[in-house]
């Protein structure tokens, strides 16, 4: 598994399209922004773009974020089991105002959580900050 984060608009997809020549090798792009439910993992590559909205649709069906956590590990370890290159997209939300709603001060919190646990179980972690990679984490098999 792959984790890729960064900045909101500082080029997390193009840099996962280019990285992995996803024009030429067969993949599903599955983004939360736009559906809801996680896919059945169908092809031998698959990016989940937009990894911190799932975090936001899970603390919205949980009664806490420990809660929406344990659900976000459960679905680490199926893609992690997956017969497939799983490149998971998440945006940093870490560096800004802390928000007054509590709910969103607990989606922040849920989805820092859930990053980490996400770098935890990647082989391969990269942070992108306007289009340039830095590698934090990488396994080698």
């Amino acid at each position: 598994m792959h984790f890729v984060t960064g900045g909101a608009f500082n080029g997390k997809k193009k840099w996962v399209t280019a990285f992995y020549e996803l024009e030429r090798t067969p993949h599903q792009w599955h983004s939360f922004y736009d559906e809801k439910e996680v896919p059945a993992l169908k092809e031998k590559m698959v990016v989940l773009e937009g990894i911190e909205r799932y975090v936001r649709i899970l603390l919205e069906q949980t009664e806490s974020p420990a809660d929406a956590r344990a659900l976000f590990q459960k679905s680490l370890t199926e893609w992690g089991q997956a017969d497939a290159q799983v490149v998971l997209i998440g945006t940093d939300m870490m560096k800004g105002i802390v928000p007054m709603n509590a709910f969103d001060r607990q989606f922040r919190d849920a989805a820092g959580w859930c990053f980490q646990d996400a770098a935890k179980a990647a082989d391969r972690v990269d942070t992108i900050w306007y289009g340039i990679a830095e590698t934090l984490k990488e396994e080698k098999k």
